[in-house]
């Protein structure tokens, strides 16, 4: 009988136990779009922070007439993330920042611009990453938009690495 008893309240406290992990792991999973995404701002502001480490000395450098110099696509990486905060916020953006040419400032904007989006992605639930929004006169989510953003500055990004190259400056990672 001790045995019944004793085998009937470990299968008990079993299924108490599992009926409670899903719980406790939910907290987690409400906010795990938004810390993946949190991340690859974190990621992206590594590698545009150390780039312009590395160019400082040939932001005015571009590859021909008519497009972006790396100081420049640096700057837009700026704006772009002050224009993504401002919508995920709903605020209104301002107006557009006056381009920074001294290489500490710039790596800082940098910096401080992605710490800001991190700061405002970490801060939405998951509702308002489903929120429409328009951006560039596109309608999307806020979910959307970040992703949307985080894919042209991917772009930039590989644009970066290619201006790097041609001035023979090895990207920091990569050495």
């Amino acid at each position: 009988m001790m045995k019944i008893r004793i085998g009937t309240i470990a299968c008990a406290l079993a299924i108490m136990a599992a009926n409670l992990t899903p719980c406790a792991q939910a907290q987690p999973a409400e906010q795990a779009v938004q810390a993946a995404l949190a991340r690859e701002a974190g990621t992206l502001s590594d590698k545009f922070t150390g780039l312009a480490r590395v160019m400082a000395g040939k932001y005015d450098w571009k590859p021909g007439q008519g497009v972006r110099s790396a100081g420049d696509v640096f700057n837009l990486i700026v704006m772009e993330n002050g224009l993504l905060a401002s919508t995920l916020t709903g605020t209104a953006g301002g107006a557009r920042p006056a381009p920074v040419t001294d290489p500490e400032k710039l790596q800082e904007a940098l910096r401080s611009s992605y710490a800001n989006l991190q700061k405002t992605i970490t801060s939405l639930s998951n509702a308002d990453l489903k929120a429409p929004v328009k951006l560039f006169g596109m309608d999307m989510t806020k979910e959307g938009a970040i992703r949307f953003l985080f894919g042209d500055q991917h772009e930039h990004l590989g644009q970066s690495i290619a201006y790097a190259r041609s001035n023979g400056v090895v990207p920091p990672w990569s050495k």
